[in-house]
């Protein structure tokens, strides 16, 4: 039994290192391998402490307050020290990417945004970044709708998770008659400058009340929802196929223009 055993191992070991040969040989590959980072331990090591070592400097930048663009991601979560909580995650596949609350549950992955006409559904403004909430997206899509088409919004209708006091005054210093639900955010609890119910969000919830069931607030279902159900069932797209930030605005500005595009076509005859 020995003797076989050793036989059988002699012509394993013949048999990869001629394979390992022939392999490097004529550069032979199944397209199965796995990258270099999982199969060696010290790359691995390497990458996990990288990725913490990037979670840390988001978290202190948050902790800092150092101002965030639009693209910055949201802060992984912190202990009041400013510590990583055991929570913090990094995806390896795309770093940009975040975990994020939707109706179903949580994904890996992106929040996208755009601006629709209401009377021919085309998108006037479209975002994409790896922030949870939709409460800071708002004063830079009323930027793009103005740079895009030259002219800003008489109205505008958003749901909750837009609904803030700055965004409130945002509305109003644009002239821009807007329907803001003034429910809870949707990816969590009520922001904390929502609580104090300001003047701002007081006034949207009187309007609200007053159009009841005929306030433009509810033409958000018939002018934004439609968009995405069109881009998701009607286009057939699941998910992103690139990865990185910047790849991935790329491939939602190519989805967006395509629907433009077949809304024109339409329209057009």
């Amino acid at each position: 039994e020995a003797t076989l055993t050793a036989e059988v191992r002699g012509w394993l070991a013949t048999a990869e290192c001629q394979d390992a040969g022939e392999g490097h040989r004529f550069h032979e590959t199944t397209g199965e391998e796995l990258p270099a980072w999982v199969t060696h331990k010290q790359v691995r090591l390497e990458k996990i402490q990288a990725a913490r070592a990037a979670l840390e400097a988001e978290a202190a930048s948050a902790q800092t307050g150092t101002e965030r663009s639009d693209d910055d991601p949201s802060p992984p979560p912190t202990h009041a020290d400013g510590t990583l909580q055991d929570t913090a995650q990094r995806n390896f596949t795309d770093p940009d990417s975040r975990i994020l609350k939707t109706h179903d549950g949580f994904v890996q992955g992106y929040n996208a945004q755009i601006a629709v006409d209401a009377d021919h559904q085309i998108i006037v403004a479209h975002h994409l970044n790896a922030q949870g909430a939709d409460v800071r997206q708002l004063p830079g899509m009323l930027h793009r709708i103005q740079a895009n088409t030259g002219r800003q919004a008489r109205e505008l209708s958003a749901d909750a998770g837009y609904c803030s006091e700055e965004n409130l005054k945002a509305l109003r210093h644009h002239r821009i008659r807007g329907y803001v639900a003034t429910g809870r955010l949707h990816h969590g609890s009520a922001s904390p400058e929502r609580r104090s119910l300001s003047p701002e969000v007081q006034a949207m919830q009187r309007r609200l009340k007053q159009g009841g069931w005929r306030s433009r607030y509810r033409l958000r279902q018939q002018v934004v929802e439609p968009v995405f159900g069109q881009i998701k069932h009607a286009r057939g797209f699941r998910q992103f196929l690139l990865r990185g930030l910047q790849k991935v605005q790329g491939e939602w500005s190519l989805l967006c223009t395509a629907h433009n595009l077949l809304k024109l076509k339409a329209a057009l005859g």
